[in-house]
């Protein structure tokens, strides 16, 4: 019987709760398996970073299709994935889900000196650009990799045809080589949350739950807001159309996100409903939509910014206004690179984790873990907003070209 992965998880997250109420500390060494999880997931951060990226930008095709249309196009996930980023951070801040939970201290103290302190948003700006590239590929300092990848999809757009016709299906077979291990090890999420679930009971008890059902609250309430307030006023202010009959066109697309919590099995969908719900042309939606697929995951921004945040909260470390804007420019980053897969979003949470200095903190496998075992409903809502995201995006800029939008 093929049990779906999130019934798998689930099942995986009771057996743990049952194993270690009956047996204790007698079935800890199955935390092993938790751990080896984890480096599996960290094992492929990098390759998955760099390939989506510069798959990602040298999809554009040809630097002249960034131009007017692609201008736009930028500009727009730019601005809504900021937009979902900041409304993570202020719900986070404001809830606090994380402050409901007191970790254990029976593990040896983190180093706060660790954590990345940028004295200004110029100097976060200098850190971004790598002095030596294979330094940072091998310290896994993220924000250079993620700036030397886009720069990299850059300068293969500028070859010429005969070169990138060469190089191109390299990269892209290279990027669903990752992809598939990607999906391998996220098949065994069911194995580690196993054994991150044990070690979460040992070292913290029941506490580390409550404090989630806090969290994923707050993740519920931030892409809500985004879903059905901030795009649909998007869309209502930058073309006058109605957010009520977008989304009953789009309505096809958005419960295959839903299901499927992937937006690149989701594209076929997305693009017919665009062109046949909304009457937007061909040009438009087949450089908007397959783009959007790629880079733009507003759900997924709004996710790991939240996370990491909460993530800091529970281990009681506050961040500082310039490390939260370090959160915030990698979780944008991190969700560009995020490939368009179930769960895709948890393994970019890592990235992020880094980028301020908590990627090697003790107690956060034991969280991320916990975060995993209820991520299943929160992966199909930020699916669906990213899915959503890209529609309106669609629409607002087939507009801005002059064409006549007409809902069915």
């Amino acid at each position: 019987m093929n049990i779906k992965l999130h019934w798998q998880i689930l099942l995986a997250f009771i057996l743990a709760l049952l194993s270690y109420y009956f047996l204790g500390e007698k079935i800890l060494f199955m935390s092993y398996f938790g751990d080896i999880f984890i480096s599996l997931l960290k094992m492929i951060i990098i390759p998955l970073i760099f390939l989506s990226v510069v798959s990602g930008v040298s999809s554009l095709g040809t630097t002249r299709k960034i131009s007017r249309i692609g201008t736009k196009t930028l500009l727009y996930y730019f601005t809504t994935s900021m937009i979902a980023i900041t409304l993570g951070l202020i719900l986070t801040n404001l809830i606090q889900p994380g402050n409901t939970v007191q970790i254990s201290t029976n593990i040896e103290p983190f180093d706060v000196s660790k954590l990345s302190k940028p004295n200004s948003l110029f100097d976060i700006v200098i850190r971004m650009i790598p002095t030596n590239i294979f330094n940072s590929l091998s310290s896994g300092n993220i924000l250079p990799i993620i700036f030397f990848s886009i720069v990299f999809g850059i300068g293969l757009l500028k070859l010429s045809e005969s070169k990138k016709s060469k190089l191109l299906p390299i990269i892209n077979e290279m990027f669903e080589i990752v992809t598939l291990i990607t999906n391998f090890i996220i098949k065994l999420s069911p194995i580690g949350v196993f054994g991150l679930i044990i070690k979460s009971l040992n070292s913290t008890g029941l506490d580390l739950f409550n404090a989630v059902g806090y969290y994923v609250l707050t993740i519920f309430l931030g892409l809500t807001i985004h879903l059905f307030i901030i795009l649909p006023l998007i869309l209502y202010f930058s073309t006058g159309l109605s957010p009520l009959l977008h989304y009953k066109s789009m309505l096809k697309a958005l419960t295959m996100a839903f299901s499927t919590s992937s937006s690149g099995a989701t594209l076929p969908v997305t693009m017919t409903c665009v062109k046949n719900n909304a009457n937007v042309s061909n040009d438009v939606s087949s450089f908007v939509l397959p783009l959007g697929s790629t880079v733009n995951m507003d759900g997924t921004a709004l996710y790991e910014c939240a996370g990491v945040l909460f993530i800091s909260q529970i281990i009681g470390i506050e961040l500082e206004f310039s490390q939260q804007l370090i959160i915030v420019i990698t979780a944008f980053l991190a969700s560009v690179g995020a490939a368009g897969i179930p769960s895709a979003g948890l393994v970019m949470i890592f990235i992020v984790l880094d980028a301020v200095g908590l990627g090697n903190h003790p107690q956060v496998p034991i969280i991320v873990g916990t975060m995993l075992a209820i991520d299943r409903p929160l992966d199909m809502m930020r699916t669906m907003v990213n899915v959503c995201s890209d529609t309106v995006g669609t629409v607002v800029i087939a507009k801005s070209e002059g064409e006549t939008v007409v809902y069915k």
